[in-house]
């Protein structure tokens, strides 16, 4: 690297770089900023790091093998001696850039600024602190493996690369955020990937214009995607290794984000976020009676409080077979009105569950089935067939496997209930052809969403469908373009 193009480059004056590096951190103020000036072999080092994230055994080691030194062991080429010698860490390099020792300082590895010298060594001796590898909470499994990504960069790769030996396998480092320098990384395998999906990707992050990633993933998938006003996700996320490493041999491409105990899969579909890793934990019948449920409930958790509300106030359109629909006891307020209101009641749960202690859910379950079930009816403020089927949505909700699936399906639910109630059967028919339309016009990083139902492709719908025996899944997904598309 040249010094020109540097705007503060290190200079052979010790005292300069240390005032710059000093200056810049503000270590005086900072009780976590480290300054530590040393002496060894008869020149002055100075070492700088954050307390916080220094590997204390290992700064201690390196400290010994500097003891050795003598004043005449750095004589000559002191920077190579230094390096390959003296401190013993596989972690090390150099630079001439005092802009970035400071970042890098920041980010967990240690300066060494040595009297004399031009260069600045960095030994990355960072050690973030990490919980363990936890099964995640929404993507639990009765069989298979219970670890799960943590907050940790570099530990959510060995995750991957655990499970994924292939040579051709990249995972490439991508800094984003002029203050947060905040760290990413793209992976993929090289040899299945589509090269235009991972440049897409690469030059959306280098385009990326922002002092940080407060919401880490999720901001991200905002700048990169787009289609922000749309509840749809543009990826899927998992908390999994196992489900990241599937999906990297179907030739999707992974960005992690350190700091997020998930990772974004790109490009996915419609039916991707339908998909569970249970369902490919049991034999293929099982999984294929598992998959149907569930797309059961999805489309119960969609479609059957519109449907039950236009056949409960017009028994023009209700079925002979079906006749049993209807509310005996409407309630004091209209039917629509008490589905709106039972919605916005659930959703308060919902926020009440996440910041309820464990200790008191089981209060707060109990206050939501008395207050919200049983006395909201006997006062005749619910009739009972509302509770009923809008529980039975509930568990629709609850049953799709991707979180962000479920909460856009209930806006999607809420905006088809509000149709019907103020057009009937014309609003119901024209709000589901929208909610359609919207979803085919989706397409992340050019993959159809809806894809392979539009554009249709059988044998990709059929594989949607029912859950295909790992034994004959000789393809990959068409749909993403994989340069080797055969398993």
């Amino acid at each position: 690297m040249s010094n020109k193009n540097i705007k503060n480059p290190v200079t052979i004056i010790y005292e300069d770089n240390v005032e710059f590096i000093k200056r810049e951190l503000d270590v005086d103020t900072s009780f976590d900023l480290i300054h530590l000036e040393l002496e060894h072999g008869d020149r002055e080092m100075s070492l700088f790091l954050v307390d916080g994230f220094g590997k204390d055994q290992a700064l201690t080691q390196i400290q010994r093998e500097l003891l050795r030194i003598t004043d005449t062991d750095l004589a000559k080429r002191p920077l190579e001696k230094l390096i390959k010698h003296y401190i013993p860490y596989v972690e090390i390099e150099t630079t001439d850039d005092l802009d970035n020792v400071v970042d890098q300082v920041l980010a967990g590895p240690a300066a060494l600024v040595v009297e004399g010298l031009d260069q600045i060594i960095l030994i990355d001796t960072r050690e973030y602190p990490v919980r363990g590898p936890e099964e995640p909470d929404t993507e639990k499994v009765i069989r298979g493996s219970k670890d799960g990504f943590v907050e940790t960069l570099v530990m959510n790769a060995a995750l991957i690369r655990r499970r994924i030996r292939d040579r051709t396998m990249r995972v490439e480092y991508v800094q984003v955020g002029r203050r947060s320098k905040s760290d990413l990384a793209i992976t993929y395998i090289a040899d299945i990937a589509d090269k235009e999906y991972v440049e897409k990707i690469k030059q959306a992050l280098e385009k990326l214009d922002t002092d940080g990633l407060p919401m880490g993933d999720k901001t991200v998938e905002e700048f990169i995607f787009g289609h922000n006003y749309n509840p749809y996700p543009m990826v899927r996320y998992t908390e999994r290794p196992d489900v990241a490493a599937s999906h990297l041999f179907e030739g999707h491409v992974i960005i992690m984000v350190d700091g997020s105990p998930s990772v974004m899969i790109s490009p996915t579909t419609f039916w991707h976020h339908m998909q569970h890793a249970e369902e490919y934990r049991q034999k293929p019948a099982i999984g294929v009676s598992l998959r149907l449920v569930r797309y059961l409930a999805v489309w119960a958790s969609i479609f059957l409080i519109p449907i039950w509300y236009l056949l409960a106030t017009n028994e023009q359109f209700r079925p002979e077979i079906v006749a049993f629909i209807g509310a005996e006891e409407e309630g004091t307020i209209p039917l629509y009105v008490q589905f709106l209101a039972a919605e916005v009641g659930i959703e308060m749960l919902r926020m009440a569950a996440i910041h309820t202690p464990n200790a008191l859910a089981t209060a707060l379950g109990l206050v939501a089935a008395l207050l919200i079930g049983e006395v909201a009816i006997n006062v005749g403020l619910f009739s009972p067939e509302v509770v009923l089927y809008l529980a039975v949505a509930a568990v629709g909700t609850f049953a799709t496997p991707s979180y962000e699936m479920s909460l856009a399906n209930r806006m999607i639910r809420v905006g088809l209930l509000i149709a019907t109630a103020i057009f009937g059967g014309p609003g119901l028919i024209v709000g589901s052809t929208i909610w359609l339309l919207i979803l085919v016009h989706l397409k992340p990083l050019g993959t159809p969403y809806m894809w392979p139902f539009i554009p249709f492709n059988v044998s990709a719908l059929r594989d949607v469908l029912f859950r295909t025996p790992m034994p004959l899944k000789k393809q990959r997904p068409s749909a993403i373009h994989p340069n080797d598309p055969d398993r």
